[in-house]
C-alpha cells in the first residue's frame, strides 16, 4: 500500500473516497482511531492509502479534482 493522501479535513478525505470509489480504485483510511481519540480537534491526521499499482491512477484522479496528493515514499 501506498499513501495517496494525508490530512486533518475530514471533508477532503471523504471526498477523495468518493472519487476513488467512483474510478474503481480500492482504498483505505488509516489513522482513523487515533483520530477519534484526540477529540475531532484536528491534530491527528488520517491517511488514505492505496495499491501501488493504483497510485498513478489514483492522483491524477485527486489531481484531476484540485485534491493535493502525497508525493513522499
Amino acid at each position: 500500500m501506498k499513501q495517496l493522501l494525508r490530512t486533518t479535513d475530514m471533508a477532503t478525505m471523504a471526498f477523495a473516497q468518493a472519487l476513488l470509489q467512483g474510478e474503481g480504485i480500492a482504498c483505505f483510511e488509516m489513522d482513523v482511531n487515533m483520530s477519534i481519540l484526540e477529540g475531532g480537534i484536528g491534530i491527528f491526521p488520517r491517511r488514505l492509502m492505496v495499491r501501488q499499482n493504483d497510485y498513478a491512477d489514483a492522483a491524477r484522479a485527486l489531481r484531476d479534482n484540485g485534491i493535493d496528493v502525497h508525493e513522499g515514499p
